[in-house]
């Protein structure tokens, strides 16, 4: 005897009822659904779970990804350092100003150009913007993070451009 020769034992392999063919015997008229009801019907929608909210609409989209060590700024250019009075242009200065919110994170931008000489803090510069302020005769000093602004960088991953 070989491997193809093998065949299941008579009667350990039968044909599956097919319901709903007629009245002649079992599986007709009403085909093992019992009698009314919604699962005697078909109109049931594929994932109803009986008027709850569906787990697909539970669940949240994955529509890409939210980076936690995202720090955000409030930009402002170096045209607009124009409206802070004096030759310095620290963060109180730039709130009194109206270009940020009190607490809010400053970076300075590079657009528009600077006419005079400043003394600017902020949290971040752009490479443009601290290359204007330095030709202009001015110098930029660069605030640290206050503590609790976003979640504190992974072990060996330090946040650049502070």
């Amino acid at each position: 005897m070989k491997v193809h020769d093998l065949r299941p034992p008579k009667g350990a392999n039968r044909q599956r009822r097919r319901v709903g063919r007629g009245i002649a015997g079992k599986g007709g008229k009403t085909a093992g659904r019992g009698t009314k009801g919604q699962g005697a019907r078909d109109t049931i929608p594929m994932g109803f779970e009986g008027g709850q909210l569906p787990l697909l609409q539970r669940i949240p989209k994955l529509r890409g990804f939210t980076n936690p060590f995202r720090v955000e700024y409030t930009p402002v250019n170096l045209s607009a350092l124009d409206a802070v009075g004096g030759d310095v242009a620290d963060l109180p200065a730039i709130v009194a100003a109206g270009l940020a919110k009190k607490g809010a994170l400053v970076k300075i931008l590079g657009g528009g150009e600077l006419a005079r000489s400043l003394r600017v803090e902020a949290h971040a510069f752009s490479r443009s913007a601290d290359a204007a302020i330095r030709a202009a005769g001015g110098t930029v000093t660069v605030v640290p993070l206050p503590f609790g602004h976003g979640r504190p960088p992974a072990k060996g991953n330090a946040l650049t451009n502070r």
